[in-house]
Parts: C-alpha cells; structure tokens; sequence
C-alpha cells in the first residue's frame, strides 16, 4: 500500500506517468501479474527487503500541483510554534516537533530525542516525570493537525492519512473515529470554516 501510494503522489504531482525501475517484496510470490500490471514493471518476490526503485530522472522531476497558497495555510502555524519552543513545556515542545516530523513518516521516541537534544533515555524518564506518554502525546499531535488538514479543500482524505503517517487511508479513518465518533468525511463536511472555502 505504501509503495502504490508512493508511485500515486509521484505521478499526480509530477503530471507524468511514472513507471519505477522495479518493485522488490519480502513476501511470497502471489499475483505476480497484478502487481506489475499497477507499477508497470517486474516486481521481485521473496528479496531481503522491500524496496521501491525509481530512475533518477523521475526522481529529480518538480512537482507541478506545488501550491504556494496551500503552503502558506499549513507552515505558518508551525513556524511560529517552532519559534515558541525553547519557552514550552515538555509537553508542547514534544508535540510541536512531532507535528514537524509527522508527514509521510511515522517519528520515534529516539527523533524526538534528537531534536531536543537529550538522549532518549533522559527524554522518556521527564515524560514519566510529567505522567506523559510518548504514545499519547503522538495521537494528540496526528488528532491536532488532522483538523488542521482536513479544512484544507485541496487536500484529499488519502493524503490526508498519509501526511499523518498512517500506513493506509483506513487506519486514519478508524482512529478519528476513535477520536471524533465519525469518520473525517463527516467531520469536514459540518465545518462551517471548510464550508465556506467550498463555496
């Protein structure tokens, strides 16, 4: 799923029709002729890792659906938060740089550590000293910029999961649901901000 959505983004924001150089699975073989058929290229089953690989002219192509205005709706909140750190608490700072680490991956404890410049060991024992969870504080920083994505027209529920780092569309709906009690379709739709947008 990851690797279609890869190839997806690249060929909606390039405007081409990428094809990669080739697909490698951990897996057994199994529908062989589907999965070349989505990637348009062979795809080897049973290598030591999954691995996606793109000519290198693909790779150096712009993206063409680049939006200066969107752009300016989604980095300036950060940018000031980023700015604000050092005076936060712990709970705020940690949130803040999991919010800036968020799109497409999946941040770990040892990053957020980095950031800080604290070892991982001393930032676990002070979120213990607070009663905070690295965990909690994750789904608090995805739940948060959720909302802040999903009032943002041009972004599609897809994208929205992956900017949030979830491996597919329905892990994100089931946990805003889990969140909200309603899928994110449903929230948007009764925000009179992204209403307003819309018309």
């Amino acid at each position: 799923m990851c690797f279609a959505w890869a190839v997806a983004i690249g060929r909606r924001g390039t405007g081409r029709r990428i094809r990669p150089l080739r697909v490698e699975f951990k897996r057994p073989a199994a529908n062989r002729r589907l999965y070349e058929s989505h990637f348009g290229c062979g795809v080897k089953f049973g290598a030591r890792h999954n691995r996606l690989f793109f000519h290198a002219e693909d790779i150096a192509q712009p993206f063409v659906t680049h939006n200066a205005e969107l752009l300016e709706l989604l980095a300036p909140q950060l940018e000031i938060e980023l700015s604000q750190l050092a005076a936060d608490s712990l709970k705020t700072q940690v949130k803040t740089i999991l919010k800036k680490l968020l799109a497409g991956n999946r941040p770990r404890l040892e990053d957020v550590a980095g950031e800080l410049r604290l070892s991982t060991r001393t930032l676990q024992r002070r979120l213990l000293e607070e009663g905070l969870t690295f965990h909690t504080l994750m789904e608090e920083a995805r739940k948060e910029m959720a909302k802040h994505y999903l009032l943002q027209p041009a972004l599609e529920l897809n994208e929205t999961a992956y900017l949030l780092g979830y491996e597919d569309p329905n892990s994100f709906i089931r946990a805003f649901h889990k969140w909200e009690g309603t899928s994110p379709g449903e929230w948007r739709s009764t925000q009179p901000r992204y209403a307003a947008t819309r018309m």
